[in-house]
């Protein structure tokens, strides 16, 4: 047949872009061929079918007859595998997977509990802590083409890769950051979304995420023709193109964490079914082998460009004094701190910080702010403010208490202004605390 054994021959180069080019020059010559001229004897559109079918009988009839695949491999074999992982020096954590011609740049970040996804379902609202986006640029596969919102293939596949991920990750209450990943396609040649499974449990570990077990994921084909079959692993593009399945297969060593499968037959047989998923185990331990080769465990400890947690509890009466009026109080405790705070209405606060110190300072601040005041305790204020019988001290954020002008010395005192001053720090002992929380203080007897 016209262009039949240039066919075969381009079907031998391993080279997507090279493969695709001389595929396309015979393309187009069988078109020229048979619908060029005065008299065509057939339209473009006939003969770019029987190209098609000729493509996949030549693909087809090779691995049902045992024969080498487009690239070389056999049925079971994997394209070479290459793992690097904190490869960007600013994020929290990066992988870069590379499996033959498909290549994922995966970029974990850690935040807190106010960037956890906003999710507005029809059972009602909730928050996600973890999200997974899967980019896939036009280049690369070689093309042109808009940037704009993710399409149906990209959330598809994005999906996919975080059930695979998602089993894996540790609870809140262990790990109490906001997780986001994100996937960048940087070269494609099938099995893109199972690249992105790996880099993202790579970045996710080397954020310091403690994942319970590393997960790896593979794409298995099919070639059924009446009853031969052949499974194959690791598919190229081409031959989830022609072949009869694309069965995708995520997990762990232990187990399988998500599947997906996409078939363009009838059904399949319990017999093929279960080849898959032993074919799809060996090739993901050979996977998990290499990556664990790579990085086998999480970081010790989350990147130093990640945010710090402090949590502790306070009494639940005592949440409306840090929050202050219209939030004024939490508010300066941030902006002066440079944290993020969030309470809950247990009295749960948790603190974010980039820095150790800074966690410390608004830890320090919000249990001034709650702690109770002892009578007969000396403490350290601020005077506030000077009325003619005494003083108001800041004794504590947010309490205030009377120096009356008969406590600020053991001689008599004309004019409180002779010994105290707006802005001043004196030490003053609690005398009394009354039913409405009123302070009574006193100086006398203490270095001013």
């Amino acid at each position: 047949a016209f262009a039949a054994d240039d066919l075969a021959e381009a079907y031998r180069i391993t080279v997507k872009q090279q493969r695709y080019a001389r595929t396309g020059e015979i393309r187009a010559a069988a078109i020229e061929h048979f619908c060029g001229g005065e008299s065509p004897r057939s339209d473009a559109q006939t003969i770019t079918d029987i190209v098609f079918t000729l493509e996949s009988e030549i693909v087809r009839t090779r691995i049902i007859n045992g024969e080498a695949r487009i690239d070389g491999r056999d049925t079971k074999g994997i394209r070479p595998i290459t793992v690097k992982t904190g490869i960007l020096p600013r994020v929290h954590g990066s992988a870069l997977f590379t499996r033959g011609e498909t290549q994922a740049l995966v970029v974990a970040t850690l935040g807190t509990a106010r960037d956890a996804q906003l999710i507005d379902a029809i059972e009602g609202e909730r928050k996600d802590p973890f999200m997974l986006h899967y980019n896939f640029p036009p280049f690369s596969v070689g093309e042109t083409g808009r940037f704009g919102a993710p399409k149906r293939r990209e959330i598809g596949h994005g999906n996919l890769a975080k059930r695979g991920v998602s089993a894996m990750l540790p609870g809140q209450e262990h790990f109490p950051y906001v997780i986001r990943v994100v996937s960048e396609i940087t070269e494609s040649n099938g099995s893109s979304s199972m690249a992105t499974v790996c880099g993202s449990s790579l970045a996710m570990m080397d954020a310091g995420v403690p994942l319970k077990a590393p997960v790896a994921g593979i794409a298995m084909g099919l070639i059924k023709e009446g009853e031969r079959f052949a499974v194959l692993s690791d598919i190229l593009g081409d031959e989830d193109h022609l072949g009869d399945m694309d069965f995708k297969v995520a997990g762990t060593e232990s187990g399988v964490t998500a599947l997906q499968m996409d078939i363009k037959i009838n059904g399949i047989t319990r017999e093929i079914m279960d080849v898959a998923l032993r074919q799809a185990r060996e090739g993901r331990l050979h996977i998990l082998g290499i990556m664990n080769a790579g990085l086998s465990k999480p970081r010790e400890d989350v990147s130093e460009h990640a945010p710090r947690f402090t949590t502790f509890r306070i009494n639940p009466d005592k949440i409306r004094e840090v929050i202050g009026k219209g939030g004024s109080t939490i508010q300066a405790l941030t902006k002066e701190t440079g944290t993020s705070i969030d309470i809950n209405d247990d009295g749960t606060v948790t603190i974010a910080s980039t820095t150790k110190e800074a966690g410390d300072e608004a830890r320090r601040r919000i249990e001034q702010i709650t702690a109770d005041v002892e009578v007969g305790r000396i403490y350290e204020g601020k005077v506030v403010k000077i009325v003619e019988f005494g003083a108001f001290v800041n004794i504590l954020p947010g309490k205030d208490g009377l120096l009356h002008i008969s406590q600020i010395a053991e001689q008599r005192v004309e004019r409180v202004t002779d010994f105290l001053e707006e802005g001043q720090m004196v030490k003053v002992k609690v005398l009394e605390v009354d039913k409405q929380g009123k302070m009574r203080l006193s100086m006398k007897g203490l270095d001013a």
